[in-house]
């Protein structure tokens, strides 16, 4: 952040600067002018200066940073540009904190003429709180028309979507009592200071994924609405203007509930606002993650189905109460997690249902074999190589799944809908079935010539058709050539992989002998790959009609659940 403008009673000043670096110039009318000069301007920054608790530092390689909120930053920098430091300055005594129900804070300092409270806040709410105000070096009545003056560069300044904060100072008698109520008001105005506050690159583009995704964003800031809107605005966040906390009091549960379906920004608002939005958007079971970084998120951070707290300007009890920590304090990190999270879940989802429908076809082939009086089709320790090496091999590999190139264009699926849904399982059933009366198919037609031969065939042929199958779960909608057949070279490497262990179980005679197997020719290992191609094609077919159907394939019932 970085003060840009500075708006005192007298006149207006232009800040120059970049980031957090103290080297700029104050201008006016484009003239450069110096602020100590100015009683108006200096006034103003050493208010800010001293109701303030950042500072700032350099590496000596050109690089500053802040300790404390960037807000604060900013103000404690512009004051550092005129010149001015807290060293050597007056002692503070008493301090009243900011929050969100005050909008404002107050540091008392004890100086050779008395006591003096400085106050920094929300404009309007010093402005309510002011009698008196600062010009040309003196102190005069604050007159409605300056009031209105001075309300009409506030609201030009939020609407270009700078961050507007005031300033105000009171010498305070002897015998007053030192609470916020008595001490801040009668208050002499200082003016206000536009902060630019720019929205990351990568914003605009986190908020386009959501809108895709079928996620709602809603905007909640303590800012100016008029900024708010900005900024809103700048980022394409649609929004059928702004509400305010005093908004939010005066509408009914089903009336706010109805408008927070088309006004995405929030304004002025205060903890229990942020905890009344969140009761309302859990009675239509939305899952609600909220953000926040001060002790007044704590409440909503805690409430919300994701708490999210800022790892960079994130308090400890934010930290605390939140379910994760932002440690970049990025939004486009959590668009970034939610299709990560999307994949991972599909990637869950492939791997579960590609290794049940080979343990269907397992339990198909030898089941089915004893039904019809043959002989064991698979011993035991070869049920056991299938299942440790081939699919796990490939089951893992599949894991490794990048995502889908529409995984942010779906709508959320129903958290509560099971990860094997009707359709899923209709698949999982017809390939199982399919693998295990292939494996039945080639066993049969061997046996009575060659028992060992016959089983090895079996072994090999489930494994090769299991093999194909794998491609099958690359993808629940998209066919090979959409998805890119090289995508997932680690899975490829898991089918060489596996073939290549076969190949060593077949002609080892060490294994052999473990694994009960015999050699096989050429023709049988091409027999094997030709009988099992079908498994590959009747999957790709069906994607193929799905998708020109304009239907989303076996996951139709998990994308129609509602945002």
């Amino acid at each position: 952040m970085t003060v840009v403008r500075v708006r005192t009673p007298q006149s207006e000043v232009a800040v120059t600067g970049t980031g957090y670096a103290p080297e700029g110039e104050f201008l006016r009318d484009g003239s450069v002018v110096d602020p100590l000069e100015d009683p108006g301007l200096r006034q103003f920054l050493r208010a800010v200066l001293l109701c303030n608790h950042a500072t700032f530092a350099g590496d000596g390689a050109g690089e500053w940073r802040i300790f404390g909120t960037p807000t604060e930053g900013a103000l404690v920098v512009a004051a550092a540009k005129a010149g001015l430091s807290r060293e050597g300055g007056p002692e503070a005594v008493r301090e009243f904190s900011f929050n969100s129900t005050r909008k404002r804070m107050t540091i008392i300092y004890r100086e050779d003429d008395g006591d003096v409270a400085y106050v920094k806040g929300a404009p309007e709410v010093l402005l309510a709180r002011s009698s008196r105000l600062l010009r040309d070096g003196s102190v005069v009545p604050l007159t409605d028309d300056l009031r209105d003056a001075l309300l009409r560069d506030l609201r030009e300044y939020a609407s270009r979507g700078l961050r507007v904060l005031g300033a105000a100072y009171r010498p305070l008698p002897d015998g007053l009592p030192r609470t916020a109520e008595t001490v801040e008001e009668d208050l002499v105005f200082l003016g206000f200071a536009g902060i630019l506050d720019p929205p990351r690159p990568e914003a605009a583009e986190a908020i386009r994924l959501c809108r895709s995704a079928g996620i709602d964003v809603i905007m909640i800031t303590g800012d100016n609405p008029l900024t708010a809107s900005a900024v809103a605005q700048e980022l394409g966040l649609s929004s059928e203007g702004a509400l305010v906390g005093a908004d939010l009091e005066a509408m009914t549960d089903d009336e706010l509930e109805q408008r927070l379906r088309t006004t995405k920004v929030l304004s002025r608002v205060t903890a229990e606002h942020k905890l009344r939005v969140i009761d309302l958007l859990a009675r239509e079971k939305a899952v609600i993650a909220m953000t926040g970084d001060g002790v007044n998120d704590a409440p909503a951070l805690k409430k919300a189905s994701i708490g999210i707290a800022m790892g960079i300007k994130g308090t400890d009890v934010a930290k605390e109460s939140s379910d994760m920590v932002l440690v970049d304090d990025n939004f486009a990190s959590i668009v970034a997690g939610v299709e990560e999270g999307r994949r991972e879940y599909d990637n869950i989802a492939r791997f579960t249902r590609y290794l049940l429908s080979s343990n269907v076809g397992e339990i198909v082939a030898i089941v089915g074999g004893l039904l019809m009086g043959l002989p064991l089709i698979l011993i035991p320790v070869q049920i056991l190589w299938i299942n440790l090496i081939t699919d796990g091999l490939t089951a893992l590999a599949l894991g490794l799944e990048p995502a889908e190139q529409d995984v942010m264009q779906r709508r959320p699926r129903d958290p509560d809908e099971s990860i094997l849904t009707r359709s899923a399982f209709l698949v999982i059933l017809i390939l199982g079935i399919w693998l295990g009366l292939l494996t039945i198919y080639v066993f049969s037609g061997l046996y009575e010539v060659d028992l060992d031969r016959a089983r090895t065939m079996a072994f090999s042929g489930l494994i090769i058709f299991e093999l194909y199958n794998v491609l099958n779960f690359r993808s629940f909608r998209f066919p090979l050539h959409r998805i890119g057949f090289f995508s997932n070279p680690t899975l490829l490497l898991a089918i060489l992989g596996s073939l290549a262990l076969q190949a060593l179980v077949v002609y080892v005679p060490i294994f052999q002998d473990f694994l009960g197997t015999a050699p096989l020719t050429l023709a049988d290992w091409g027999l094997l790959l030709l009988l099992g191609l079908p498994v590959l094609l009747m999957g790709e077919a069906y994607k193929v009609l799905r998708l020109r159907a304009g239907r989303e394939g076996p996951d139709a019932g998990e994308r129609r659940a509602p945002g």
